[in-house]
């Protein structure tokens, strides 16, 4: 694929093939035939996400932010005076992204891998980089039990985990009087970070006194949801969830919005890419969110800027995990003088503080490895009240407040069952 070469530094097919410099590294592009010539004494992140799927949208996102850190990060002098450039592929599914993270660490020798969406193709990822004492950092699988069972001392978390994600929007469903005593019918994505996800949904509403009317698993290729949206009109919930993930959350609420249900709607989890390819017409109820474009800090409308200027549309939460997993992991470098994997950990396990866009700087948790920030909960406006094809929500201010730690909404005392390895 033309983006297997390293961005910000493009060459001729007959560059490639003839080697300007005999010390570059070489890599082959879609037809084994073609050979790349990289930088020579370049620093090199390896990027890996879905490009193609139900989940290619998101992916997207994040490519174009990761070129875009790569630019910023450059210009500004690059990573410890070399140049930075990201290998970019296509994940596909987790056993080709496992074959793809290998490439990446042997023959390419990438610092670090960032990216990825798919929980399943995370836990596939980190398996290699574990193998190869290189770090993992996830920008987008929500699953717990990557930060769980299956945790491992290379992999890190830019990406929020289910729990929170539950949590916060859970918080403004509690408030609105929809748990305790309420039956709610749910929609799940038939796949790892689905079935994570309705795991720690029922925990949730065993915990307030709530109970599912219906859970039903939806396969991820899946485009027709009047069955179910029959099945919803018969069993007359209190409240209609989602745990669907990628394209299916916007097929999802478009039928919705054309069958005419009035149930309230609300998801567990939630890109607001999503939320635009509905539309204003269909887009509706309550959804938890790790960032989004309307926060008001002065990094996060640096950041719009300068996306909106690159694209022409302001970037969505998978852009900003991308973009501060870039952004992180060069800072880390530069303030290190180096980029030992090794020294990156240790100085991560130890609470370095990242700005991450919102009213308080992140860290890693040092039992799990998961970046600790604030979320939010954004409920839709009335199509009426929109202006324009992006603002089409408003936003609660940062969870958890001010004055509760950041870890209150992040898996607890037996639900945290990492043992690092």
């Amino acid at each position: 694929m033309t983006d297997r070469q390293p961005s910000k530094f493009r060459v001729s097919r007959r560059q490639a093939l003839v080697g300007i410099s005999a010390g570059a590294a070489t890599g082959l592009i879609a037809c084994p035939s073609l050979i790349l010539a990289q930088t020579p004494d370049a620093i090199r992140y390896g990027h890996l996400t879905p490009r193609t799927g139900f989940l290619g949208p998101l992916g997207e996102y994040g490519v174009m932010a990761v070129d875009l850190a790569v630019e910023e990060i450059n210009a500004a002098g690059g990573v410890n005076g070399r140049k930075l450039e990201a290998l970019k592929e296509d994940s596909v599914n987790p056993q080709t992204a496992s074959t793809k993270a290998e490439r990446m660490i042997e023959r390419d020798k990438v610092a670090c891998i960032l990216g990825e969406i798919s929980s399943a193709s995370c836990l596939t990822i980190s398996q290699v980089a574990a193998r190869n004492k290189t770090l993992f950092v996830n920008t987008g699988g929500n699953s717990d039990a990557l930060r769980g069972e299956s945790c491992n001392r290379y992999m890190f978390h830019v990406e929020h985990q289910n729990s929170m994600y539950v949590k916060s929007c859970g918080r403004s469903l509690m408030a609105q009087g929809l748990v305790k005593g309420k039956k709610w019918f749910s929609l799940t994505a038939d796949y790892a970070f689905g079935h994570d996800l309705l795991k720690v949904a029922k925990r949730f509403m065993e915990a307030n006194g709530g109970q599912f009317a219906a859970d039903k698993l939806v396969p991820t290729d899946a485009t027709d949801f009047s069955a179910l949206l029959i099945e919803i009109r018969a069993a007359k919930p209190d409240l209609v969830i989602s745990n669907l993930a990628g394209n299916q959350i916007t097929n999802f609420l478009k039928q919705y919005s054309e069958f005419g249900l009035t149930f309230p709607v609300a998801g567990f989890g939630f890109d607001t890419a999503l939320a635009w390819a509905a539309g204003k017409d269909n887009f509706g109820g309550v959804w938890p969110c790790v960032w989004h474009h309307l926060i008001d800090t002065p990094e996060t409308k640096k950041f719009v800027a300068a996306f909106t200027k690159k694209y022409g549309k302001p970037p969505e939460n998978q852009a900003w995990g991308d973009y501060t997993a870039v952004k992180i992991m060069a800072q880390s470098m530069n303030e290190l003088k180096s980029t030992d994997t090794a020294k990156i950990l240790e100085y991560w396990e130890k609470g370095a503080k990242f700005d991450v866009m919102k009213t308080r700087p992140g860290y890693f948790r040092a039992s799990d490895h998961q970046l600790m920030s604030e979320m939010y909960t954004i409920t839709a406006l009335p199509a009426a009240q929109v202006k324009n094809q992006w603002d089409l929500f408003t936003s609660s201010p940062p969870v958890p407040g001010p004055n509760e730690e950041l870890e209150v909404i992040a898996t607890q005392g037996d639900e945290a069952i990492c043992k690092m390895s």
